[in-house]
Order: C-alpha cells, then sequence, then structure tokens
C-alpha cells in the first residue's frame, strides 16, 4: 500500500465527518426517527410487558434499518452535486479505498449513534437483560453491513434526481437477510436460547460486504458519473 493512500483515507473521513457536524439536521434525523419509531409502539399498541418483549427484536431492527435507509442518499449525494465525487474519481488513489472511507464516515454517523440509542429503546421495549448484550452485538456486525451495501444503491442512483425511491426498492431487498438474522439472534437470547449460528452468519455477511461492496460500489460511481 502507498503511503498517501491512508492519509488520503483520513483526510477524507475527517471531511466527511466536518461535514456532517455542519449539517446537524441529516445527522439527527435519522436518529431521532429511530427513537420515535420504536417509541410509539408502546403507546399506539399496548404497555403490556409480554408482548413489548415479544416485538422488541423486530421493532428495533427495523426502525434501525430504515433509520440507516433514510441516511443514506446523503453518503454521495453532496459530494455529487459540488463536484467532489468526479475528483475523488479523478484522483490517483484506488477509488475502493476512498468508498471504504465515505461508508465508515457514514456508519459513525448514523451507526454508532444508532448502537449507542438502542439500549435505552431495549429498556422501553422490555427487552430482557440478557438480551441486551445480543442486541448490541447484533447491531455493531449489522448496521456496517447496512451502509455498505446501502452504498451500492446510492453509487447507482446518486445521477437521478428523485433517486430515493429507487434507492429504496434496489437496496431493501438486500437488506432482508440482516434484518432476520439480527432480529432473530436477539428474540433467541431473549428466550436463553443459542445465538453463535445468527452471529457466525452476520460476521460473515459483513466480512463479504466489506470486501466486495467497496468494488461494487467504485464500479456504481464511475457508471453514474461517466
Amino acid at each position: 500500500m502507498a503511503p498517501g493512500i491512508p492519509h488520503a483515507c483520513l483526510t477524507l473521513l475527517k471531511r466527511d465527518l466536518l461535514l456532517a457536524v455542519r449539517r446537524r439536521n441529516e445527522v439527527i434525523n435519522p436518529i431521532l426517527f429511530f427513537i420515535v419509531v420504536v417509541s410509539l409502539f408502546p403507546m399506539g399498541i399496548s404497555p403490556e410487558r409480554g408482548l413489548l418483549q415479544a416485538l422488541a427484536p423486530g421493532v428495533i431492527w427495523v426502525a434501525a434499518l430504515l433509520a440507516t435507509l433514510l441516511s443514506l442518499e446523503s453518503m454521495f449525494r453532496s459530494d455529487f452535486e459540488d463536484g467532489a465525487l468526479e475528483q475523488m474519481l479523478l484522483s490517483p488513489y484506488p477509488v475502493t479505498f476512498l468508498v471504504h472511507a465515505k461508508v465508515l464516515a457514514h456508519w459513525l454517523v448514523t451507526g454508532l449513534p444508532l448502537l449507542l440509542i438502542a439500549p435505552l429503546l431495549g429498556v422501553l421495549m422490555a427487552l430482557p437483560e440478557q438480551a441486551m448484550g445480543t442486541l448490541l452485538a447484533t447491531l455493531a456486525l449489522g448496521t456496517p453491513v447496512l451502509s455498505l451495501v446501502g452504498a451500492i444503491g446510492v453509487a447507482l442512483t446518486v445521477g437521478l434526481r428523485r433517486g430515493g425511491a429507487l434507492l429504496s426498492l434496489l437496496v431493501l431487498p438486500l437488506y432482508i437477510p440482516v434484518l432476520i438474522f439480527g432480529a432473530n439472534a436477539v428474540d433467541a437470547s431473549a428466550a436463553n436460547l443459542p445465538i453463535a449460528g445468527q452471529l457466525y452468519i452476520l460476521g460473515a455477511l459483513l466480512l463479504f460486504a466489506v470486501t466486495l461492496a467497496p468494488i461494487a460500489t467504485a464500479a456504481a460511481l464511475k457508471i453514474s458519473t461517466g
């Protein structure tokens, strides 16, 4: 690896985090969406503990998935509009490494706050104490996959004026395995059942996404801006 590549990735990461701080609304909206969606269930369905406990894994995971989807379009949109994306593609550095930096910035701004807030919402949804660690583990493994896979969809639709609906259609089917195994692991943990299989699958999905998603994203960006 050339010495300049880590520096370029770190610079891009710092730039995206600084832009996120300046555009607080884009950062806060997905987090508020996550909190509001989960909080509405005890009020809208029933405060009965047993029912909330049964719904908690699915509700929290669906809310996290939708909150991530809500924030995806901003990953490359502003760069496309101000020309920074074209400069990134024309730079001497491998685009896949730069995509890794962009995705990491997106996860730090969106996925990490969801991960930190999830235990509080788990308490709200009467999630058993033994399932809290599993909830954090599944979100830690699953939310990066959501960002990595979502980056492919964003890259394919970044050149479209109204690509939000198409982005949802492209990305949601690919999110289903993460949703199924993430929610199932939390549910199994609440019932004191083994969860190793689900965690291994989520880990495999993360490894697969880290390896291949940046390559696909880089190719999609070149197609969209070509």
